[in-house]
């Protein structure tokens, strides 16, 4: 989802929610709000700088839903088009104002330091909360102003001067824009140039997305191949596709395949589809080779124990080996941002 300020309404805060979906029960759940502390260092390339003090607020959530349920536009349909299901026990939201409290005490108490997205300012409120903790991004997308752009010298000044480590969340798909359109050009030859990594939108945006909330996203603009033009333009690019393209798996691996620099993370994939489906599709990248290329992330948002149930997820993996678990739950995305030379965790 694109950078946004906080305690705002409107668009920008429903954007901040488009990268969630339904939820539903699952066995791990348990588990997950009970991971111990003393877990090794996990590297999260995906918590949004968000907070619930902004007049719009989520209530209790059953993350892996069961199904997705149809609508009919003569109805009144529910605002995100998630399904309503009931679960036992349920993820909450963190009291108003404690959000980014909570969130930061989950992540010291399972050893994660994360990517956090957001405009400077907010991404800044969390780096002085948590300096240890916090690896900041931001993106070019205005998200006070639908469509608009940030300034191309205001973001070379927040990399070059300002702290940011990572371009993100680009979320052209939302605006039904590829990511190789040319008008957008300029900003990831900036990222090439500074030698920044940027983390890009593509695939699922949430059941009914473009009928119900967002008439210009489109699902044919997750396709993974549709930055083939862009790494061509800028072969020395690194690029992190979010939620891992899904569902489009084949042309997933076909990308990866041809394109060596390019890592994908299973945020919000992680908690937002059945969790048969989601091992499935993390299993196909790793049993097609790509183990290397897989980066923990959750989506960070709203529901403060979302982290460590995510964690879960990786941690309960029959299909993946120890070794496996580590390197997506940590050095995978060391070696993509370059943070952590002396060596496998």
């Amino acid at each position: 989802m694109p950078r946004f300020a906080e305690n705002t309404v409107g668009h920008k805060t429903i954007v901040a929610v488009l990268c969630a979906f339904a939820f539903a029960a699952t066995p791990g759940i348990a588990r997950a709000q009970n991971t111990g502390k003393d877990v090794p260092p996990v590297l999260d390339v995906h918590v949004h700088a968000m907070d619930n003090d902004n007049g719009f607020t989520l209530g209790p959530t059953c993350p892996n839903t069961a199904k997705f349920t149809a609508s009919d536009p003569k109805d009144k349909e529910a605002p995100f088009g998630w399904a309503q299901e009931e679960c036992t026990p349920k993820l909450y939201p963190a009291a108003k104002g404690e959000y980014m409290k909570d969130v930061l005490a989950e992540m010291e108490r399972l050893n994660v330091t994360a990517v956090v997205f957001g405009d400077p300012a907010s991404v800044k409120k969390w780096k002085d909360a948590a300096p240890n903790r916090v690896i900041p991004g931001t993106s070019f997308e205005d998200g006070m102003n639908p469509g608009a752009r940030v300034p191309l010298a205001e973001l070379r000044k927040d990399f070059t001067s300002g702290g940011m480590k990572v371009m993100g969340e680009i979320g052209l798909q939302y605006e039904g824009i590829s990511p190789s359109d040319p008008s957008v050009d300029q900003y990831f030859a900036l990222a090439e140039e500074l030698d920044v990594p940027v983390a890009i939108h593509m695939g699922t945006g949430g059941s009914g997305r473009a009928n119900v909330a967002m008439p210009k996203f489109r699902g044919s603009l997750g396709n993974p191949l549709l930055l083939e033009d862009l790494l061509a333009r800028h072969p020395k690019l690194r690029v992190q596709i979010m939620h891992a393209g899904y569902p489009m798996i084949d042309n997933l691996l076909t990308l990866l395949q041809a394109n060596s620099h390019v890592y994908v993370d299973v945020a919000g994939l992680i908690w937002s589809y059945p969790i048969k489906e989601v091992n499935r599709y993390i299993q196909r990248i790793v049993e097609a080779g790509f183990e290397d290329r897989v980066m923990f992330g959750t989506d960070q948002f709203m529901w403060p124990k979302l982290m460590a149930y995510s964690i879960s997820i990786i941690q309960n993996a029959d299909y993946l080996t120890p070794e496996q678990k580590r390197d997506i739950l940590y050095n995978n995305a060391a070696r993509f941002l370059r943070i952590d030379p002396a060596g496998k965790k």
